[in-house]
């Protein structure tokens, strides 16, 4: 089994290239299912957030999988219902808590609406403590980025965005390469898109490597210098999505694959409304 690539972030902190998302696993033991298994078959990195309600699970995953804490990176994400400072301390304290864990390797703004200089005025501190080792950003558009970055007095080392190859994130990507920013790709495989699974470029590809569309997807966005985390909860498909490691698309097949982009998101961060729309969608202390 090949190990899994890191990434280096601007924080000095590397980080493995591809992870295992756990968006939409129930906390039912499926979660605890999945991520065991995940870390069974070799993944290194799990993503999780407050508002998956599923932060116990992985934690005990983790704890259960016998692999030294040091070497599993997690992620967890502040839900925006706790951005004001007090808030945004106590939800990080409590996130520790569910996962069962002394730090949280990143910790990430989930969406960036409200109170955003105070969660991050929090998160900055939980860095400090030790709590937290790196820190960043997620669903940031170009608008919001110079709305609230600039204030930042420690810059984002991650923005976490969908991206797949019908959706290349070109604008804030520029803004993230001027910050040293690294981008982490959700739903790199465009949510199960048939349209982008059966791209003849992608499929011909797909022959020509002896590999899957998911695959070739997945290969172009870690040449691509993208952080990538796949969600599944079957085996065969957790196991063929880290089996990306084994070939390299040339330059040429590259360029091929950037020519799909077509500027549309299924999330668009800067739709009016938006931060109310979500605040309501989820309440994450309903259950403490």
């Amino acid at each position: 089994m090949a190990d899994i690539p890191t990434f280096k972030l601007s924080d000095g902190n590397d980080i493995p290239s591809l992870g295992f998302g756990t968006f939409q696993i129930p906390a039912d033991g499926s979660t605890y299912d999945a991520v065991k298994m995940a870390l069974k078959l070799g993944y290194r990195h799990i993503d999780t957030a407050v508002a998956y309600f599923n932060e116990q699970e992985v934690g005990k995953a983790v704890k259960d999988s016998g692999i030294p804490r040091d070497q599993i990176w997690i992620t967890s994400k502040i839900w925006l219902q706790d951005h004001k400072y007090e808030d945004a301390k106590k939800a990080i304290n409590l996130s520790l808590k569910k996962l069962d864990t002394d730090y949280i390797d990143l910790y990430l703004i989930h969406q960036p609406y409200g109170a955003v200089d105070e969660a991050w005025q929090a998160m900055e501190e939980a860095q400090k403590a030790g709590k937290i080792r790196s820190i960043g950003v997620s669903n940031m558009s170009v608008k919001i980025w110079n709305n609230f970055v600039p204030k930042f007095a420690t810059k984002p080392v991650i923005n976490q965005v969908q991206f797949n190859p019908y959706y290349q994130e070109k604008e804030i990507r520029k803004v993230m390469a001027e910050n040293h920013c690294t981008l982490e790709a959700y739903s790199p495989l465009g949510t199960g898109n048939k349209d982008l699974l059966n791209e003849p470029i992608l499929t011909t590809m797909a022959e020509k490597y002896g590999k899957n569309t998911g695959q070739i997807i997945l290969r172009f966005i870690h040449q691509e210098g993208v952080i990538v985390f796949p969600k599944s909860v079957h085996e065969a498909r957790i196991k063929s999505n880290m089996e990306i490691f084994d070939f390299e698309l040339t330059s040429d097949e590259m360029d091929a694959i950037r020519g799909l982009n077509k500027g549309e998101s299924g999330h668009d961060s800067d739709a009016p409304g938006m931060g109310e729309m979500l605040m309501k969608a989820y309440d994450v202390h309903a259950n403490d």
